[in-house]
């Protein structure tokens, strides 16, 4: 990168730092219960538990209540899938990395749980991590994960480099390490042998974005829900049976 293009980046980066109004954390309970719509006849499976930890896409930010974002949507659309109810909690903080993730979120989740979904990166790419830093996180993360759940689920970044509020050079910057960041980790996801949802390079749906520009509103949170429940391999063996 020569001299006069980095000078550019940086200036742009903290134009945007000082700029962008990014929406706060939405009120609400952060755990709660679905029911399926069509529970499965005398079906008698437990509920499931799903744990959800990560940035502002798990905290919510870009909605006005936390019963409209990500991770209630996931735990419904599982319950339709699987015809099962599902506990839901989240542990999540705007601001955070995988590395909050590593030493703050995941040591204070315990006991049983069924479906573990990480979701953050956006916030590593902002802050110029290397690829060597990322790899090392995520790849500790991912180790940590599949040792307290049953099935781990892991959401890509998001789409930073489409925000309408960041200038056009620092967008194509951060699509170039948005990407470099997807492939480092689906790499190790499929070593691992755990499920990937690709959000960042999804197209986005009409009125994707919320007021602040940078975070889902209710249809992005709607559509990167489908996009994570869709890329759940193990729920057939969770779907509840007729006894």
């Amino acid at each position: 990168m020569n001299l006069i293009r980095k000078t550019i980046l940086l200036t742009q980066a903290l134009w945007a730092k000082h700029t962008v109004r990014l929406a706060p954390e939405p009120p609400g309970r952060r755990s709660g219960v679905v029911l399926p719509s069509s529970p499965i006849a005398e079906a008698t499976a437990e509920p499931l538990r799903l744990v959800a930890v990560g940035d502002s896409l798990v905290a919510g930010s870009g909605v006005e209540n936390q019963s409209d974002a990500l991770t209630p949507r996931i735990a419904q659309k599982i319950a339709e899938k699987t015809g099962r109810s599902v506990c839901w909690e989240t542990y999540s903080k705007l601001g955070s990395t995988m590395r909050r993730i590593r030493y703050r979120f995941l040591p204070e989740v315990d006991g049983h749980v069924d479906i573990l979904f990480v979701c953050a990166g956006t916030n590593d790419i902002m802050a110029r991590r290397t690829r060597s830093e990322w790899i090392e996180e995520f790849t500790a993360v991912m180790t940590q994960a599949q040792a307290l759940a049953d099935h781990v689920i892991v959401c890509s970044a998001g789409q930073p480099h489409h925000s309408p509020k960041l200038p056009r050079m620092l967008r194509a910057e951060l699509g170039k390490r948005v990407d470099a960041q997807t492939l480092d980790s689906q790499k190790i996801c499929r070593e691992l042998g755990i499920d990937y949802a690709d959000v960042a390079h999804a197209e986005l749906v009409p009125d994707f974005w919320a007021s602040d520009g940078f975070h889902p509103g209710a249809p992005g949170y709607e559509q990167a829900s489908g996009l994570v429940v869709n890329a759940m391999s193990f729920l057939p063996s969770l779907t509840a049976t007729i006894h």
